[in-house]
């Protein structure tokens, strides 16, 4: 795996370093007769882990109802990048700012408690989730659910993936995750994806490599045995093809409000 790619400046081989995970794929890989079934084994306890986590956040948002109002007030620092069309971040490499209009509550609400409590690494974002509280996190995740109107993905792509693509997703069991269309997903705090900006998904797919860094990353066990799998250009492939699965994710300008 070609993991010590360095990225301006960053080498991402250096920040993943010797971990627990990786010298657990050392042993796999050491016993292949039986690494099919350990990996099984190993995904099926880490979605035990993260499902657990994510009961907890969602308890934890339940007690809070978002204010579409108030959440419009607080977007407005967030528009000067999500609010742009095609705005690139530079960091950690260039890539297109996602698209958050239409996003589900639950998982905006979490990605911004994962942002606060260092768990996905990112200074911009870490900053502006810390001075946010809680009722904060809510207001903004209940505006921008709103904020793409009535869009609705198709119940499943209307171009499928050709076979290489078809096979990496099957391997990744991103489907049984994110819905058939990518924008259905079966826990409603983890994202819709389809017709996300392709680059951006290669550079979220690939922070989940990264563990023992303090500036970038991401904490998911889950996710990130499911990358472990692939190749940079893998995932690639698979990135740029849900970003051609019509979704209901888009980038609004400043002004317009929720219908």
């Amino acid at each position: 795996m070609p993991v010590g790619e360095a990225v301006q400046g960053f080498s991402w081989g250096q920040a993943i370093g010797s971990s627990l995970y990786n010298r657990i794929l050392i042993f796999v890989k050491r016993h292949s007769d039986c690494a099919c079934k350990m990996n099984k084994s190993l995904t099926t306890l880490l979605k035990i882990v993260v499902a657990s986590a994510t009961l907890a956040a969602a308890g934890a948002q339940a007690q809070l109802v978002g204010d579409i109002n108030a959440g419009l007030a607080r977007a407005t620092m967030c528009m000067g990048c999500h609010g742009i069309p095609d705005y690139r971040n530079s960091f950690p490499e260039i890539h297109r700012v996602p698209m958050i209009s239409g996003q589900s509550e639950p998982y905006i609400f979490a990605a911004l408690q994962a942002y606060q409590k260092g768990e996905r690494r990112h200074p911009t974002m870490r900053g502006i989730a810390g001075g946010l509280s809680e009722q904060d996190m809510a207001n903004l995740a209940a505006f921008y659910a709103q904020h793409n109107g009535h869009a609705q993905a198709p119940e499943t792509p209307p171009r499928m993936p050709n076979a290489v693509v078809a096979g990496l997703l099957e391997r990744g069991a991103c489907i049984s995750c994110h819905g058939a269309n990518f924008s259905s997903p079966t826990d409603p705090s983890w994202p819709k994806i389809g017709g996300q900006h392709a680059d951006y998904l290669f550079v979220a797919m690939r922070s989940y490599w990264v563990e023992e860094s303090r500036v970038i990353g991401r904490t998911n066990p889950m996710m990130r045995s499911i990358v472990a799998q692939f190749t940079l250009q893998e995932l690639r492939l698979m990135a740029n093809y849900i970003a051609t699965v019509p979704g209901e994710l888009a980038t609004i300008p400043p002004g317009r409000l929720p219908r």
